[in-house]
């Protein structure tokens, strides 16, 4: 079983990558964003239970983000393993996932960034913006108030997974298909 987070700030291309390589290696793609809104659309317990603290503004706590991705997975029985998009973002959250993975008989076999420069991405999220209804895509400083919290609160997770000597930093600009051959070159090794 072949387990990936698939990692880097916003607008790097997690999405639009995860979609290629997900089809190339028949890998199920797990979203948190996706996640939490279908659990918020379909009024699940958790999902009303995560829409009550987004709703105060307020991050969703570790415990609640981590029982729908332990649902996600579950329902998803006989696989050939996950790309995991947007999840792990906490410490906890990555040592809950390997608690949870190692009950399973697997485990993550590496952490895959995309990295991208700031300024880059900032282009790309204003031009995505004009298109994709994200109103959170239409203003600099929210795009820059994003990566804010990307590097202080997530970005720690580059060293959890170093640590391990499963951090794989990928550059992440150029065609997307010069950057799927590229993510897959460490996916083969993985």
């Amino acid at each position: 079983m072949k387990n990936i987070v698939l990692f880097g700030p916003p607008g790097a291309g997690k999405g639009t990558q995860a979609t290629s390589l997900k089809k190339k290696y028949n890998l199920i793609h797990i979203s948190t964003g996706d996640v939490f809104r279908f659990n918020i659309k379909n009024e699940t317990e958790l999902g009303l239970l995560a829409k009550k603290y987004m709703d105060e503004g307020d991050l969703v706590p570790d415990e609640v983000t981590i029982k729908m991705l332990k649902a996600e997975v579950e329902k998803n029985g006989d696989v050939n393993g996950f790309i995991f998009d947007g999840f792990p973002r906490t410490t906890s959250q990555a040592i809950a996932l390997d608690a949870f993975l190692t009950k399973k008989g697997t485990k993550i076999n590496g952490m895959v960034a995309l990295e991208v420069a700031e300024d880059l991405l900032v282009e790309r999220l204003l031009e995505r913006g004009k298109t994709s209804g994200r109103t959170d895509d239409t203003d600099e400083v929210k795009i820059r108030n994003r990566f804010n919290e990307y590097k202080t609160k997530t970005a720690v997770l580059k060293e959890y997974y170093q640590a391990q000597g499963n951090y794989f930093g990928v550059d992440g600009v150029g065609s997307i298909d010069d950057i799927t051959d590229r993510l897959a070159e460490v996916f083969d090794k993985l």
